[in-house]
């Protein structure tokens, strides 16, 4: 989708947003817009100058619309999804094709059926499926997909993409779903992303609105709205980068990230990635502190201080040694999410069989 389409109607529509237009058009003003006294007008001005104060930040406004447009989509999904079929389990519904389930039998999926824990939901080149369940959110199957429910603990609603591509539209509290991949685990954190995973196991994750937390045991990315994450078997999530980033930008992090090369040709990369990172590029700089070697952190600090100065209570020492709190406090200032979502998660999450 062309993201003008949301601001002037131009490009390619998305079928999710034409269909919310169409649900909430019945709601749309008819004939002219009423006419209030000034006197009416003035106070309801003053009003609105009080509770929305002139220094707010147009991150915080955004963050505002991003909750206000999940809620609408989650209001969408739950008043035109067809009656579920009675049990537990994600609802399933056949959206193109004939997707199946796998389980120790083999089941067409025609219209709606469920996908419980243990079963295998599969879509082939010409078929795509729709999963929901009440109170999470919903995904998007797309062709030539196999998807798992895995069965999670402590609250979580958890799923394992083994290959293809899913779209998922979450809206339940952060961190209550999260999705395996042969490469990490990526957790919501009050969010819309795509994910794709190819043959070898390798991902892809893209960020529409809210932010993923993309894991692989003690290796974490955060990957808010418009940002992109590469992973790797075997390495986990690279780092993080806003999609407009330059292509040369985006090239040396992926040779840092996940190429077969010598400490010095990583050194070099990492020397054009810190030339040509732009104050936006502090997210990708942010995450290189814990990935470079310790004798290259000094750089990498001195950096991003440039580009995003470290809040009270981060000091160069502490970063250089890796203070976790210190971390979390730079994070937090790059008014991208709240990492104490994160470790909340980290706190409850426990591993699954999958």
């Amino acid at each position: 989708m062309n993201d003008d389409y949301l601001w002037d109607g131009s490009g390619e529509p998305d079928p999710e947003i034409q269909k919310l237009e169409s649900t909430l058009a019945k709601f749309r003003q008819q004939g002219l817009a009423p006419e209030f006294p000034a006197s009416a007008a003035a106070p309801r001005l003053r009003f609105w100058q009080r509770i929305m104060p002139s220094h707010w930040s147009f991150g915080l406004v955004a963050a505002t619309a991003t909750i206000l447009f999940i809620a609408a989509f989650g209001i969408l999904q739950w008043t035109q999804k067809p009656n579920a079929v009675s049990g537990p389990g994600w609802d399933v519904v056949s959206v193109a094709g004939t997707p199946h389930v796998e389980s120790d039998a083999f089941e067409r999926i025609v219209g709606t059926s469920k996908l419980s824990a243990g079963q295998t939901l599969v879509t082939d080149g010409h078929s795509k499926a729709n999963i929901s369940i009440a109170d999470i959110g919903t995904v998007n199957v797309e062709p030539n997909t196999r998807l798992r429910s895995v069965a999670g603990g402590n609250g979580h609603n958890r799923l394992a993409l083994d290959r293809g591509t899913i779209h998922a539209y979450i809206w339940a509290l952060p961190g209550e779903f999260t999705v395996d991949t042969p490469s990490a685990i990526a957790v919501d954190l009050g969010c819309s992303y795509t994910l794709q995973v190819d043959d070898s196991g390798a991902g892809l994750l893209r960020t529409k609105l809210g932010w993923v937390g993309f894991k692989l045991d003690g290796r974490e990315a955060f990957i808010p709205a418009g940002a992109v994450c590469a992973t790797r078997p075997k390495v986990g999530p690279g780092t993080p980068y806003f999609d407009d980033a330059s292509a040369s930008f985006r090239e040396a992090l992926s040779k840092f990230d996940f190429a077969s090369s010598t400490q010095e040709e990583r050194s070099a990369e990492l020397s054009k990635i810190l030339a040509e990172a732009r104050q936006r590029d502090a997210l990708t700089i942010w995450h290189l502190l814990s990935r470079v070697e310790k004798s290259e952190r000094g750089l990498v600090y001195d950096r991003l201080a440039t580009l995003l100065p470290p809040p009270s209570g981060v000091t160069r020492d502490g970063i250089l040694r890796l203070d976790q709190e210190m971390l979390d406090l730079w994070w937090n200032k790059l008014g991208l999410g709240d990492v104490s979502l994160w470790r909340i998660w980290e706190r409850s999450w426990s591993p699954a069989k999958t």
